[in-house]
């Protein structure tokens, strides 16, 4: 579903809990959804180590880590937090309407 400035729905703000990953699928795109404080952020699924998810990573603050290797990333950036990760996941720019929260899959997320 898009709205008006292209962005696409993802999920209900209900859905997510803080400390746990959500997992959304729209066509091609596969992203993970988080709930850092009062913020919803966004980045790539796919570690850009292996074949770990980080909706399933272990949450610490800002920090996601994969499953597979262990490496890290900063949820909020994208920016490796620990190896063997050395390449940042991909972030997203996100917006929250009427408890529902949308990206813009063209545009990375602001600090």
């Amino acid at each position: 579903m898009t709205v008006p400035n292209e962005l696409l729905l993802l999920c209900s703000t209900a859905e997510l809990s803080e400390g746990q990953g959500l997992q959304v699928t729209i066509d091609d795109l596969q992203v993970a959804v988080f709930k850092i404080g009062d913020r919803y952020r966004v980045i790539d699924d796919h570690c850009t180590h292996g074949p770990g998810l980080l909706s399933e990573g272990e949450v610490k603050g800002e920090i996601v880590e994969c499953e597979f290797h262990h490496g890290a990333f900063n949820i909020c950036t994208g920016q490796v937090a620990a190896p063997p990760c050395m390449v940042p996941v991909r972030t997203y720019y996100t917006e929250v309407r009427d408890d529902q929260i949308f990206i813009d899959p063209d545009r990375p997320a602001e600090p």
